[in-house]
C-alpha cells in the first residue's frame, strides 16, 4: 500500500512538473512575433483584406485626408490652394443656416473661380460655370451645390 501512494505522489509530482512548464514564466522564454506596430502597416494590411485601398476611399475619410494634406505641405514649396479650396467646399456643405451658406458659396466662387476666369488659368467647363453662375444669380444656393457640382476639370 504503501508502494502505491509513493507510486501515486511520484505521478502527482510528475504531473505537477509537466504542467509548470506551461505557465507564463516558462512561456516567456519562447519569442513571441508581434505585428508590425507602425499605424501604416496594419492599416494598409486591413484594407487591403477589404479590398478598398482606392483614392477616393482613402481620401474621403478624416485620416485620409489629413494625411494627404501634410504630404502636399511637405512635398511641395508652394501652398496648394485646391486643398484650401476643398476645405472651404466641406465648410459649405455643412452649414445648415441659408444666409451662411450664401455668405461662403460667394466667398468660394468670388476667390477661387473667378479669379481664375479673370486670369484665364482655368479649364473649368463653361457648362459647370454656367451652372454655379446661375444658383448663386438666383440667390440660390442648395447644400448639395458643392457635392453635386464641384466644377470637373475638362
Amino acid at each position: 500500500m504503501a508502494d502505491l501512494e509513493a507510486v501515486l505522489a511520484d505521478v502527482s509530482y510528475l504531473m505537477a512538473m509537466e504542467k509548470s512548464k506551461c505557465t507564463p514564466a516558462a512561456r516567456a522564454s519562447k519569442k513571441i512575433v508581434l505585428p508590425d506596430p507602425s499605424v501604416r502597416s496594419v492599416m494598409h494590411k486591413y484594407m487591403e483584406k477589404k479590398n478598398e485601398i482606392h483614392f477616393d476611399k482613402i481620401f474621403n475619410q478624416v485620416l485620409g485626408y489629413l494625411l494627404f494634406k501634410e504630404f502636399c505641405e511637405q512635398t511641395s514649396d508652394e501652398p496648394v490652394p485646391q486643398l484650401k479650396f476643398y476645405e472651404e467646399i466641406k465648410l459649405y456643405e455643412k452649414q445648415e443656416c441659408v444666409e451662411e451658406r450664401r455668405r461662403i458659396a460667394r466667398d468660394i466662387y468670388d476667390n477661387f473661380i473667378m479669379k481664375e476666369l479673370l486670369a484665364h488659368s482655368h479649364d473649368y467647363s463653361k457648362e459647370c460655370v454656367a451652372h454655379v453662375q446661375k444658383y448663386l444669380m438666383k440667390h440660390e444656393v442648395p447644400p448639395n451645390l458643392g457635392a453635386v457640382q464641384k466644377l470637373p476639370r475638362k
